[in-house]
């Protein structure tokens, strides 16, 4: 019995090492689309704007949160995981755009709930979210969303600058 509950717990330990290794691995691979998309155009000076990224994945979320803002002219970025946080970061500013994540957008476009909802946002959309973006920010807020990591930087770019000629 001792062995096969040494045996058991060795597998869990060794799938679990596997599965963390594979979703690092994936993350890693995620990072590299984002930098895939970055070119070597200057930007110019954006530290006056901010945006606020809702994800689902917090470690991809810090990890973004660094890579991004000097390719992008340095504007304030905020990255959240879950709806308590978003709403309060919806509420706290008006925001430069409003950025859905891949991550967010996949699950939309499978027609899977957002992970991190929470009683009042369970099993919404991104229609869902928009309307709620719309509602704190208003009508005019810039809203990207991308399922292509390589497309963030060229889309927050293009928002960027659609903001500087307004």
């Amino acid at each position: 019995m001792k062995n096969i509950i040494v045996n058991s717990l060795y597998k869990r330990v060794v799938c679990n090492s596997i599965k963390s290794n594979m979703t690092m691995d994936s993350r890693d691979i995620l990072i590299g689309r984002i930098n895939n998309g970055i070119d070597t155009t200057q930007i110019g000076d954006n530290s006056n704007k901010s945006i606020l990224v809702r994800g689902c994945d917090p470690e991809m979320g810090r990890r973004a949160i660094k890579l991004l803002p000097p390719v992008l002219g340095n504007p304030e970025m905020v990255s959240v995981t879950n709806d308590d946080d978003f709403i309060t970061e919806l509420q706290r500013k008006k925001w430069s755009i409003i950025h859905f994540a891949p991550g967010a957008c996949r699950y939309d476009a499978i027609k899977s709930p957002i992970p991190g909802s929470r009683s009042q946002t369970k099993g919404w959309g991104l229609a869902e979210y928009r309307n709620l973006v719309r509602k704190h920010q208003g009508e005019d807020i810039n809203i990207v969303e991308t399922t292509d990591e390589r497309q963030i930087v060229p889309l927050l770019r293009k928002a960027l600058e659609s903001i500087n000629e307004s």
